[in-house]
Protein backbone atom coordinates (compact mmCIF):
# COMPACT_ATOMS: atom_id res chain seq x y z
CA UNK A 1 0.00 0.00 0.00
CA UNK A 2 2.84 2.57 1.01
CA UNK A 3 4.52 1.99 -2.45
CA UNK A 4 1.05 2.75 -4.05
CA UNK A 5 0.31 5.74 -2.52
CA UNK A 6 3.95 7.18 -3.43
CA UNK A 7 3.14 5.91 -6.96
CA UNK A 8 -0.03 7.74 -6.70
CA UNK A 9 1.18 10.69 -5.24
CA UNK A 10 4.90 11.23 -6.69
CA UNK A 11 4.80 14.42 -8.86
CA UNK A 12 1.63 16.21 -7.11
CA UNK A 13 3.22 19.16 -4.86
CA UNK A 14 0.09 18.90 -3.00
CA UNK A 15 0.94 16.17 -1.47
CA UNK A 16 4.07 17.29 -0.30
CA UNK A 17 3.11 18.35 3.22
CA UNK A 18 1.87 15.23 3.71
CA UNK A 19 4.79 12.77 3.30
CA UNK A 20 6.99 16.01 4.87
CA UNK A 21 4.78 14.72 8.09
CA UNK A 22 5.12 10.83 7.81
CA UNK A 23 8.78 11.43 7.18
CA UNK A 24 9.86 14.12 9.36
CA UNK A 25 7.16 14.49 11.79
CA UNK A 26 6.83 18.27 11.25
CA UNK A 27 4.53 19.59 13.21
CA UNK A 28 4.70 19.67 17.03
CA UNK A 29 1.95 18.37 18.41
CA UNK A 30 2.21 15.27 16.60
CA UNK A 31 5.89 14.93 17.16
CA UNK A 32 5.11 14.71 20.43
CA UNK A 33 2.56 12.34 20.17
CA UNK A 34 4.91 9.82 18.48
CA UNK A 35 7.31 10.07 21.42
CA UNK A 36 4.24 9.58 24.03
CA UNK A 37 3.21 6.22 22.05
CA UNK A 38 6.79 5.10 21.74
CA UNK A 39 7.38 5.70 25.65
CA UNK A 40 3.95 3.62 25.99
CA UNK A 41 4.89 0.89 24.05
CA UNK A 42 8.27 0.76 25.60
CA UNK A 43 6.62 0.35 29.17
CA UNK A 44 3.80 -2.35 27.65
CA UNK A 45 6.72 -4.13 26.40
CA UNK A 46 8.59 -4.04 29.88
CA UNK A 47 5.99 -4.93 32.13
CA UNK A 48 4.91 -7.85 29.61
CA UNK A 49 8.53 -8.98 29.17
CA UNK A 50 8.74 -9.16 33.50
CA UNK A 51 5.52 -11.29 33.31
CA UNK A 52 6.65 -13.76 30.63
CA UNK A 53 9.82 -14.11 32.03
CA UNK A 54 9.37 -14.98 35.52
CA UNK A 55 6.32 -17.15 34.46
CA UNK A 56 4.38 -16.28 37.90
CA UNK A 57 1.13 -14.82 37.85
CA UNK A 58 1.35 -13.45 41.08
CA UNK A 59 3.36 -10.59 39.13
CA UNK A 60 0.14 -9.20 37.60
CA UNK A 61 -1.09 -8.59 41.71
CA UNK A 62 1.91 -6.49 42.38
CA UNK A 63 1.83 -3.10 43.47
CA UNK A 64 4.24 -0.59 41.72
CA UNK A 65 5.17 2.89 42.85
CA UNK A 66 3.95 5.44 40.16
CA UNK A 67 3.41 8.99 40.39
CA UNK A 68 3.93 11.02 43.86
CA UNK A 69 4.62 7.42 45.58
CA UNK A 70 1.27 6.25 45.05
CA UNK A 71 1.05 2.56 44.26
CA UNK A 72 -0.99 1.01 41.83
CA UNK A 73 -0.70 -2.87 40.69
CA UNK A 74 0.95 -3.87 37.47
CA UNK A 75 -2.26 -5.13 36.10
CA UNK A 76 -4.26 -1.79 35.98
CA UNK A 77 -0.83 -0.23 34.45
CA UNK A 78 -0.26 -2.69 31.55
CA UNK A 79 -3.85 -2.58 30.92
CA UNK A 80 -3.62 1.75 30.71
CA UNK A 81 -0.36 1.53 28.68
CA UNK A 82 -2.66 -0.72 26.11
CA UNK A 83 -5.61 1.61 26.51
CA UNK A 84 -3.02 4.54 25.65
CA UNK A 85 -2.33 2.70 22.26
CA UNK A 86 -5.32 1.57 21.53
CA UNK A 87 -7.18 5.29 21.75
CA UNK A 88 -4.07 6.65 19.89
CA UNK A 89 -4.32 4.07 16.75
CA UNK A 90 -8.46 4.50 17.06
CA UNK A 91 -8.04 8.43 17.23
CA UNK A 92 -10.18 8.93 20.27
CA UNK A 93 -10.12 12.40 21.83
CA UNK A 94 -7.14 13.84 22.85
CA UNK A 95 -5.14 11.57 20.40
CA UNK A 96 -7.11 12.76 17.26
CA UNK A 97 -5.10 15.52 15.55
CA UNK A 98 -3.29 13.41 13.64
CA UNK A 99 -6.55 12.28 11.58
CA UNK A 100 -7.09 15.42 10.18
CA UNK A 101 -3.67 15.11 8.39
CA UNK A 102 -4.27 11.69 7.44
CA UNK A 103 -6.64 12.98 4.80
CA UNK A 104 -4.28 14.06 2.17
CA UNK A 105 -4.16 10.79 0.60
CA UNK A 106 -5.74 9.34 -2.10
CA UNK A 107 -9.76 8.15 -1.18
CA UNK A 108 -9.43 4.48 -1.78
CA UNK A 109 -6.73 4.63 0.69
CA UNK A 110 -9.01 6.39 3.16
CA UNK A 111 -11.82 4.22 2.60
CA UNK A 112 -9.41 1.05 3.45
CA UNK A 113 -7.52 2.52 6.62
CA UNK A 114 -10.66 4.22 8.38
CA UNK A 115 -13.14 0.92 7.44
CA UNK A 116 -10.50 -2.01 7.79
CA UNK A 117 -7.38 -1.87 8.65
CA UNK A 118 -5.68 0.96 10.66
CA UNK A 119 -8.08 2.88 12.68
CA UNK A 120 -10.09 -0.47 13.78
CA UNK A 121 -7.21 -1.99 15.19
CA UNK A 122 -7.31 -0.36 18.27
CA UNK A 123 -11.13 -1.39 18.51
CA UNK A 124 -9.94 -4.87 17.86
CA UNK A 125 -6.99 -4.69 20.48
CA UNK A 126 -9.39 -3.59 23.10
CA UNK A 127 -11.40 -6.76 21.80
CA UNK A 128 -8.65 -9.26 22.44
CA UNK A 129 -7.42 -7.69 25.87
CA UNK A 130 -10.97 -8.51 27.32
CA UNK A 131 -9.91 -10.36 30.51
CA UNK A 132 -7.84 -7.36 31.68
CA UNK A 133 -10.92 -5.58 31.51
CA UNK A 134 -13.38 -8.00 33.25
CA UNK A 135 -10.67 -8.48 36.27
CA UNK A 136 -10.15 -4.83 36.64
CA UNK A 137 -13.17 -2.35 35.73
CA UNK A 138 -11.19 0.90 36.50
CA UNK A 139 -9.85 -0.08 33.09
CA UNK A 140 -13.26 -0.45 31.74
CA UNK A 141 -14.71 3.03 33.33
CA UNK A 142 -11.90 4.60 31.28
CA UNK A 143 -13.00 3.07 28.05
CA UNK A 144 -16.61 4.36 28.77
CA UNK A 145 -15.67 7.80 29.92
CA UNK A 146 -13.48 8.21 26.91
CA UNK A 147 -15.26 6.83 24.28
CA UNK A 148 -18.62 8.48 25.11
CA UNK A 149 -16.89 11.62 24.82
CA UNK A 150 -15.24 10.98 21.62
CA UNK A 151 -18.69 9.73 19.97
CA UNK A 152 -20.04 13.04 21.21
CA UNK A 153 -16.75 15.11 20.08
CA UNK A 154 -16.39 13.43 16.40
CA UNK A 155 -20.02 13.77 15.46
CA UNK A 156 -19.64 17.84 16.53
CA UNK A 157 -16.09 18.71 14.77
CA UNK A 158 -17.76 16.75 11.78
CA UNK A 159 -21.21 18.88 11.85
CA UNK A 160 -18.43 21.79 11.26
CA UNK A 161 -16.41 20.67 8.15
CA UNK A 162 -16.68 21.59 5.23
CA UNK A 163 -14.33 19.13 3.64
CA UNK A 164 -16.28 16.20 2.30
CA UNK A 165 -13.14 13.54 3.60
CA UNK A 166 -13.08 15.43 7.01
CA UNK A 167 -16.84 14.92 7.31
CA UNK A 168 -16.40 11.32 6.90
CA UNK A 169 -13.51 11.03 8.58
CA UNK A 170 -14.45 12.77 11.90
CA UNK A 171 -17.60 10.55 11.46
CA UNK A 172 -15.24 7.86 11.46
CA UNK A 173 -13.88 9.11 14.87
CA UNK A 174 -17.32 9.38 16.35
CA UNK A 175 -18.05 5.89 15.52
CA UNK A 176 -15.24 4.32 17.03
CA UNK A 177 -16.15 5.75 20.42
CA UNK A 178 -19.32 4.19 20.15
CA UNK A 179 -17.28 0.56 19.75
CA UNK A 180 -15.14 1.59 23.01
CA UNK A 181 -18.30 2.10 25.28
CA UNK A 182 -19.13 -1.21 23.52
CA UNK A 183 -16.02 -2.51 24.64
CA UNK A 184 -16.03 -0.57 27.88
CA UNK A 185 -19.29 -2.60 29.11
CA UNK A 186 -18.32 -5.83 28.40
CA UNK A 187 -20.23 -6.25 25.14
CA UNK A 188 -17.35 -7.15 22.55
CA UNK A 189 -19.81 -9.18 20.08
CA UNK A 190 -21.77 -6.15 20.00
CA UNK A 191 -18.44 -3.88 19.31
CA UNK A 192 -17.35 -6.54 16.36
CA UNK A 193 -20.85 -5.82 15.13
CA UNK A 194 -20.63 -2.59 14.77
CA UNK A 195 -17.15 -2.47 13.60
CA UNK A 196 -18.57 -4.44 10.77
CA UNK A 197 -21.52 -2.37 9.94
CA UNK A 198 -19.35 0.62 9.96
CA UNK A 199 -16.78 -1.03 7.48
CA UNK A 200 -19.10 -1.82 4.89
CA UNK A 201 -20.98 2.05 5.09
CA UNK A 202 -18.06 4.19 5.67
CA UNK A 203 -15.67 2.26 2.84
CA UNK A 204 -19.02 3.16 0.58
CA UNK A 205 -19.23 6.59 1.68
CA UNK A 206 -15.16 7.14 1.16
CA UNK A 207 -15.27 5.23 -2.24
CA UNK A 208 -18.56 7.96 -3.03
CA UNK A 209 -16.86 10.99 -1.82
CA UNK A 210 -14.00 9.90 -4.03
CA UNK A 211 -16.41 9.51 -7.08
CA UNK A 212 -17.55 13.24 -6.47
CA UNK A 213 -14.07 14.53 -5.89
CA UNK A 214 -12.76 13.16 -9.17
CA UNK A 215 -15.53 14.24 -11.17
CA UNK A 216 -15.62 17.97 -9.60
CA UNK A 217 -11.72 18.42 -10.92
CA UNK A 218 -10.88 17.25 -7.35
CA UNK A 219 -12.86 19.81 -5.52
CA UNK A 220 -13.94 18.58 -1.58
CA UNK A 221 -15.39 21.76 -0.42
CA UNK A 222 -19.02 20.61 -0.05
CA UNK A 223 -20.27 24.38 0.06
CA UNK A 224 -19.40 24.41 -3.97
CA UNK A 225 -21.66 21.15 -4.88
CA UNK A 226 -24.88 20.99 -5.31
CA UNK A 227 -27.34 19.25 -7.69
CA UNK A 228 -25.67 15.87 -8.22
CA UNK A 229 -28.57 13.95 -8.38
CA UNK A 230 -28.85 14.74 -12.27
CA UNK A 231 -25.45 14.28 -13.36
CA UNK A 232 -24.68 10.95 -10.60
CA UNK A 233 -27.62 9.70 -10.05
CA UNK A 234 -26.29 5.88 -8.70
CA UNK A 235 -23.46 7.65 -6.43
CA UNK A 236 -25.85 9.89 -5.14
CA UNK A 237 -28.22 6.93 -3.90
CA UNK A 238 -25.66 5.15 -2.67
CA UNK A 239 -24.10 7.78 -0.77
CA UNK A 240 -27.45 8.61 0.42
CA UNK A 241 -27.99 4.41 1.39
CA UNK A 242 -24.07 4.30 3.42
CA UNK A 243 -25.81 7.85 5.18
CA UNK A 244 -28.76 6.43 6.61
CA UNK A 245 -27.02 4.02 7.90
CA UNK A 246 -24.50 6.01 9.64
CA UNK A 247 -27.04 7.96 10.84
CA UNK A 248 -28.30 4.61 12.52
CA UNK A 249 -32.10 4.85 10.47
CA UNK A 250 -34.20 2.35 11.11
CA UNK A 251 -33.97 -0.98 9.35
CA UNK A 252 -30.40 0.22 7.92
CA UNK A 253 -27.35 -1.51 9.20
CA UNK A 254 -26.24 0.83 11.53
CA UNK A 255 -29.20 1.09 13.40
CA UNK A 256 -29.02 -2.68 14.45
CA UNK A 257 -25.65 -2.33 16.17
CA UNK A 258 -25.70 0.77 17.63
CA UNK A 259 -29.19 0.54 18.96
CA UNK A 260 -27.65 -2.71 20.50
CA UNK A 261 -24.41 -0.68 22.40
CA UNK A 262 -27.12 1.89 23.73
CA UNK A 263 -29.63 -0.61 25.20
CA UNK A 264 -26.13 -2.71 26.94
CA UNK A 265 -24.92 0.36 27.95
CA UNK A 266 -27.98 1.36 29.64
CA UNK A 267 -28.21 -2.08 30.86
CA UNK A 268 -24.44 -2.09 32.02
CA UNK A 269 -24.05 -2.30 35.79
CA UNK A 270 -20.51 -0.98 36.33
CA UNK A 271 -20.62 -2.16 40.24
CA UNK A 272 -22.32 -5.42 39.36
Amino acid sequence: MAFSLIAFCFGDLSYIGFFNLIAEGSQVSNTSLLGLFDFNYFLTDFFNYKLISSFDNSFFFHKVVFLFGSQIDVLFLIGLFLIIGAFAKSAQFGLHTWLPDAMEGPTPVSALIHAATMVTAGVFLMIRCAPLFVIDVDLSLILIIIGSITAFFGASVAASQFDIKKIIAYSTCSQLGYMMVACGVSAYDLAIFHLATHACFKAGLFLCAGLIIHSLGDEQDIRKMGGLIRAMPLTYLAMFICSFCLGGLPFFSGFYSKDAIMEASLSFDLLG
